[in-house]
């Protein structure tokens, strides 16, 4: 079989769920504070995959404003029982400090494309739910169990739970089926059945550089589990130097022909302090069964090349993306929080209107539409049309990660109505969201035409362009440093800070005024660099 190199889903595209129905192979990630929410990518041969879905695109299934940045949905779990598609999820509200607000619910639907259902309520007792269905018929639905009081832990186990789909609710008695090893932070839970034994995969570790997949087996649902001999069958935590590192929260999924796949989270960090600036994302991993326990061929390390079904075709990936709006927003789009989009933006006219509204970084409703990072360096560019009155009202082309890490070329005005190109950044600001001071200078421009922004990412390096009237591209303000766009230099640090950087289009006016902003294409073009990490 061919060989391909990790990741399969590159740039943001973490706590990966995977299922195959037939022929066909389907993973859930996380989106958290990112609407609409989950996304599902398919394939036919576990090498090329295409994002078909994200289902969570309504306000009676989701409404994150006012969720804090990596909150929102955290870790899907896309399960098939025979005649419907379930997913299960979580919408997180709070996660900061010892007590956490989790909200998990089940939808389901008859095809991948849906019509998906609105939520049914499951609990709040922790987060990372999971949806397993046994052979006698019966549904078991699962999550990590919170404990505030850390009574001896925060993260408390596994607990367990029927759920009754004619009653829409869980029902009988919930139970602790697992409480983790000693790595700690059991999370991620995913329930299999196979040769009479129940078998619970779970991560640990945490999300940075200590995460792990955690293997266990039961000859009962209910316990007790044995751990597996190896304890963790997939991570990275005593290897430094592997080329995919912060390895674990995984799923497995059987081909047709008996082959055994792992896919899971890692990271790829650059520079030398070990930055993910393109998120965690999802990795697949040989595997195979020997005395009724899961092994990682070539384990616990995960593998950067691996044997699939498939030959990859990695010519869509380096393209060009050159996006218009005749059709409206293109998949690869996103925005932050609201389900109101029409009080944000729209696209008549064929032509992206963003409306302004609160400050960029807002956890409320602020006018932002981008697109993940996939690439370690790249060009982005747009033409803007915007006509502002004073320094209140800004908008232009941002490289984006959350309130306390971006850069942001604005198309602004000073006190005296005067248009101006001015950069904002807030760069690893954490707890203060505040920008970073001084600013560079600002560049005066006539207070009417539209103007072409533009930035580059080569490796750390961010430097922004702009161009009026046709002129060539002018360099505007210093080199950032782009590598502040990671987990590692989020609100929290790896541990928690989620996401991963986005790149688009933003628009404020926190005059209240909704002044908007034209935007006439995006582009987004992938760059080859001495310093990219593909093949290390």
């Amino acid at each position: 079989m061919p060989l391909i190199r990790n990741p399969i889903l590159p740039g943001f595209n973490p706590d990966p769920s995977i299922l195959r129905v037939g022929g066909d192979y389907y993973i859930a990630t996380s989106t958290f504070e990112w609407y609409p929410g989950v996304q599902i990518h398919h394939s036919r041969d576990l090498a090329n995959w295409e994002l078909v879905m994200r289902p969570l695109n309504r306000k009676s299934q989701l409404d994150m404003r006012g969720d804090p940045d990596s909150c929102g949905v955290w870790a899907p779990c896309l399960t098939h029982d025979g005649d419907k598609f379930w997913l299960v999820y979580t919408d997180v509200k709070r996660k900061d400090g010892s007590l956490k607000d989790t909200h998990n619910y089940i939808i389901n639907a008859p095809s991948i494309e849906g019509p998906w259902s609105d939520p049914v309520y499951a609990n709040s007792s922790g987060f990372d739910p999971s949806l397993f269905h046994d052979d006698d018929g019966k549904k078991w639905f699962v999550n990590m169990l919170q404990d505030h009081r850390s009574r001896p832990r925060s993260f408390a186990g596994i607990v367990l739970q029927e759920f009754d789909p004619s009653a829409g609710k869980l029902v009988g008695p919930k139970k602790n089926i697992f409480h983790g090893t000693d790595l700690d932070l059991v999370e991620g839970p995913h329930l299999y059945k196979r040769n009479g034994w129940y078998y619970l995969l779970t991560a640990e570790g945490g999300t940075a550089y200590e995460h792990a997949c955690t293997f266990a087996r039961s000859r009962d649902i209910g316990g007790p589990y044995e751990v597996h001999p190896q304890k963790h069958i997939l991570t990275s935590k005593d290897a430094p130097s592997s080329a995919l590192q912060r390895a674990g929260h995984g799923d497995i999924v059987e081909t047709p022909e008996g082959k055994t796949y792992l896919v899971h989270l890692t990271g790829r960090p650059t520079t030398p302090e070990r930055r993910c600036v393109l998120g965690r994302e999802t990795a697949i991993q040989e595997a195979f069964w020997q005395d009724d326990w899961l092994f990682v061929k070539n384990g616990p390390v995960p593998s950067l090349y691996v044997e699939v079904l498939g030959t990859r075709d990695d010519s869509k990936y380096w393209a060009e993306q050159r996006y218009t709006f005749e059709n409206g927003l293109n998949k690869d789009f996103q925005w932050l929080r609201t389900p109101e989009t029409e009080r944000i933006f729209n696209t008549q006219d064929g032509k992206l209107t963003l409306v302004g509204r609160e400050s960029i970084g807002s956890w409320f409703e602020q006018a932002l539409v981008a697109r993940r990072q996939t690439h370690f360096s790249y060009d982005a560019e747009t033409v803007i049309d915007f006509a502002p009155t004073d320094e209140r009202q800004f908008a232009g082309l941002t490289a984006y990660y959350c309130r306390y890490n971006f850069f942001y070329l604005t198309v602004t005005a000073h006190s005296d109505s005067q248009r101006e190109l001015l950069i904002l950044s807030s760069e690893a600001s954490w707890p203060d969201a505040k920008l970073t001071t001084p600013l560079a200078d600002p560049v005066q421009i006539p207070n009417e035409g539209k103007v072409k922004l533009a930035l580059t990412i080569r490796g750390r390096g961010l430097q922004f362009f702009y161009g009026l009237d046709g002129d060539e591209l002018k360099k505007i303000g210093p080199v950032y440093d782009a590598s502040l766009l990671s987990d590692e230099c989020g609100g929290h640090q790896a541990h928690g800070s989620f996401t991963g950087a986005f790149v688009g289009m933003a628009c404020s006016d926190i005059n209240g005024t909704a002044l908007p902003a034209t935007f006439d294409y995006f582009v987004y073009r992938p760059v080859q660099h001495q310093t990219d990490r593909y093949d290390i």
